[in-house]
This record gives C-alpha cells, structure tokens and sequence, in this order.
C-alpha cells in the first residue's frame, strides 16, 4: 500500500515538472532576448572580493599567457598598481604573447599620462583609446567604455567592477582602506563570448582582430550555466533583464551599486516587488569619492523606504561593486551600475549567473557586507535617517576612482528629479532635498542678476558654445555630401560585365 502511495506521488511530481518545462524554456527565452544574451551552459565561475583576491589572480593569468592577453579598463591609474600591470604586460608581449588594452579617454583622463600608454606601446603592447576628445563631436563624450575585463588564451576571463589603481588596493599611509568590489574568474565555453565582446570592441577602434584569434568556444569546465551581457550605449540590455527578473521574483532582490539613480520605473518595479513580499534590499555607498552625490542620491529614498525595500550604506572607505542576487538562483557580476548612464551611455560588460551554487556564494557575501553597513531608516517625522553604529569608522576623505562621466550622469538624474518635482509638483520634495532645492534656487537667482546687471558675461560663452556645435554640424554636412557624391560615382562607374 505504502509502496503505491509512493509511486503514485512520484507520478504526480513528474507530471508537475513536465508541466514546467514549458515555463522554464519560455523564462529562459524571455531572458535571452531582454538582454541580447543567450544562456551558456557548461562553465566554471568563482567569486573574487575586492583587489587583494582580483589582481594576484589577474596577474597570475597574464604570466601564463601564450597566446594573447585582452585587457579593457575604464580606468588604469599612474601609480604602483597601474605600474605593476603594466610592467606584467609589457613583459608578456616581449615575450612573443599578443597583447591588446582598451581604456577609456574620460576614464584615463587625469590618472595616466600620455608617457604611460607610450610606454606600454613600445614595450610591444597594442593601446586603443575609446572615444577620445574630439572638437567636432564634444558630445560624443557622453558614450565611455565602462568595461572592466581580462581575457587570456580563451581559456579563462574575468569580469568585475574593477578598475586598476591603489584606490582598489588601499592607501594605509593616507587612512585610506581599500575599496570594496567584486569580480569574477569564469573558465568555459562563456570565455569565447567574453573575447567577442572584447572583439567587437577592437574592431570599433580600428583594424579587426586577426582572423586566427576569431573566438571559439573552449570544452565545458563545469557545469554552470551563464550568460554573457555586453551592452553598447542605447542597448539597455541589463536593464530590460533587470526589470524581468525582479518582476519574476518571489523571495529575495539583494542589490549593491556604487552610483545608484534609478529611473522612476526602475524604481516602481523595487516598489511593487516589495509591496508584494519579496525580500528587496539595497546596499549603497556611505561614503562616495564624488560628495555631491551622497544628497542627490538620498534624495530618492523615501519613496523606496515606504514601499518596504531596506537600504543600507557601507560603512568602508567606498562600495564600488556592481552585484545583485535573486531568490538563490540567479546572480550578476559586472560593470553596469544602476543609472541611466550606465543603461543607456556606456558598453558594459556583465555576467549572468544561473547557479544555486553560486548564488549562495553570493548571498552569503552579501550578508557579510551587511555586517558592516547601516541600515537607513524613516525616523518618527517620516524623514531618512541612517543612525551610524558607535564602532562605525569616521567618513574619510577619498581618491577619486570610478565615478567620471557615469557618476555625473547619475546625479543629473537625480538632480532632474528634484527638479521636477520643484517646478511641475510630480511628488512631494524630501527633506533631504532642502540643500539641493536652496542651491537650485541660488544658481538661478544668479543667472537673473547676470542677465540684468551683466548681460555679455552669459551672451558671449552662449554664442561661442552655439557656433561651436554650428561649425561642428557644417563640417559634418559637408563629410556626408563628399560620401554621397563618392556613392553615387561607384554607382554610376561601369562594371567589368557592362557593356558600351
């Protein structure tokens, strides 16, 4: 009896799995197509914490290289770390191995000289620049390559929020600790996607990757199943997985960003996972190396503190990590942080991960990193307020490291909801606003009193800005007629098979 009871429940399971199969081939479709990536079976992935686990493990990968080396930074900072990396370099690619770096000209600007990337060029290593200044296109400056990644032979990558400098590494003689982030080492068949990303990139910037180094996926090294996300700017193709795989959420949305400014549906999505149970948290910077970011984006708090999400700040020198991990199952690691600079102006590169394993890996991390943060709260008058711990380290002051053109877009989101809110009444103004409302109406009141008492001061810098983008257009028009005119004549010109 007891024997057909058992076989009896075993046939009911079975038919409910079989009813999921459907489901799952169709979530997995959803994801696939939300971020451009498709689901990569088949590979091995370990957790790295901040640079005393990233860089040796970095380091060690170049020294065995044989191949090629593809290094992609936003930021290679002139002290002893960038040194480090690029005397491993340098050596690789004197040693016959094909050595190939991608850094940001906004990221770069004011942390390596042109003596730096000089260097590296003549020790044999192939430096790209992506998208320098350029006086006929200033605003192509909005797009930066945001990307932090290190690929060696195919056969082992690792993607992370870091960037290399000490200010990841720690500065003890100026007080200063080391950066919290977080990377990844991933060997298997995603590495080939990885290097493709890095490929498309290459090609962008100039000749093509030789036809011999066209990446193929290695032998499986493990049986995690990943995704490779490398988004270009307007992609938006973490966002889009974001927000599917927060409105598939059941249990738990743990969340780190470094330069958080969500978008308002970014931000309604939190609100109504929360609203709805799930366990939704958000761990954020207490410190930042761009101050003026820490009121702007407090500002948007409370609406996400009255829905039930629990925000925590680092109480560490800075977070930097870019990090999320749902319901135990799923997890990403990268570069893409939670703004619309990151969404919509960068090339990002993430990991998704789809691994039980892993994900408490990183859930366990994350409750680690709690440890040392504090929870912010609305206090009795309904205002935020973070009361810090008695032990809690002073704030110190930092170095900059990975804020840029990303972090300044991230507080003019912020900033243009305080805006809003002021001038059209879309919600109410926060308490912690106050200073940012004061200032708003200071700038502007300054503005009237030089439109009034000196008006060539704002009409001269106008008219140079205006002539500037008026010059910039004309020799753009005249760059498209040239390639139409030189089409046109290829159309017109006769072919070998024409006859008369």
């Amino acid at each position: 009896m007891a024997q057909a009871k058992w076989m009896e429940e075993r046939q009911v399971l079975a038919r409910a799995l079989s009813d999921l199969k459907p489901v799952r081939t169709l979530a997995d479709r959803a994801f696939s197509r939300a971020a451009g990536a498709p689901l990569i079976p088949g590979n091995r992935v370990e957790l790295l914490r901040d640079a005393a686990e990233n860089y040796p493990a970095w380091l060690e990968a170049i020294a065995r290289a044989r191949r090629y080396i593809h290094f992609e930074s936003y930021i290679i900072a002139e002290d002893a770390e960038g040194r480090r990396f690029a005397d491993a370099l340098i050596e690789r690619a004197q040693a016959g191995v094909q050595v190939r770096l991608i850094y940001d000209w906004v990221g770069g600007f004011g942390q390596a000289s042109e003596n730096y990337w000089e260097r590296l060029r003549r020790g044999g290593v192939e430096v790209r620049c992506y998208n320098p200044f350029n006086l006929l296109a200033p605003f192509d400056l909005v797009s930066r390559d945001h990307r932090k990644m290190v690929s060696v032979d195919g056969e082992v990558s690792f993607v992370s929020g870091l960037c290399v400098g000490r200010a990841w590494s720690g500065i003890p003689e100026k007080g200063l600790g080391p950066w919290r982030d977080t990377g990844i080492r991933i060997r298997g068949p995603a590495v080939a996607d990885i290097d493709r990303a890095f490929a498309e990139m290459w090609a962008t910037l100039g000749d093509p990757l030789p036809p011999d180094l066209e990446p193929v996926a290695s032998s499986p090294a493990g049986d995690m199943n990943v995704r490779v996300v490398a988004t270009t700017p307007a992609t938006a193709g973490v966002l889009r997985l974001d927000q599917l795989v927060t409105a598939l959420a059941r249990q738990r949305i743990w969340l780190t960003d470094a330069y958080y400014a969500g978008t308002t549906a970014y931000a309604q999505s939190l609100r109504s996972a929360a609203r709805e149970g799930v366990d939704v948290r958000l761990l954020l910077p207490g410190a930042t190396d761009i101050p003026l970011l820490r009121p702007l984006s407090r500002s948007g708090y409370r609406t996400l503190l009255e829905a039930g999400v629990r925000i925590f700040e680092w109480n560490g020198t800075m977070l930097h990590a870019k990090s999320s991990v749902v319901d135990g199952r799923w997890a990403r690691v990268g570069s893409t942080n939670l703004n619309i600079a990151s969404w919509f102006g960068n090339c990002e590169l993430d990991v998704v991960i789809e691994d039980p394993g892993f994900a408490a890996q990183m859930e366990a991390q994350y409750l680690e990193d709690l440890s040392n943060a504090t929870e912010v709260v609305l206090n009795a008058r309904n205002r935020v307020f973070a009361p810090r711990p008695v032990d809690a380290p002073p704030t110190t002051r930092m170095l900059s490291g990975g804020g840029g053109a990303s972090t300044v877009a991230a507080g003019a989101a912020r900033l243009g909801h305080a805006l809003g809110a002021a001038f059209i009444h879309r919600r109410e103004l926060e308490p912690v606003e106050a200073y940012l409302t004061l200032g708003i109406a200071a700038v502007l009141l300054a503005v009237v009193a030089l439109l009034i008492f000196f008006p060539m001061v704002l009409a001269w810098p106008t008219a140079v800005v205006l002539t500037w983008v008026a010059l910039t257009q004309v020799v753009r028009s005249v760059q498209l007629w040239k390639q139409l005119q030189r089409s046109r004549e290829a159309a017109l010109k006769p072919g070998p098979d024409d006859q008369g």
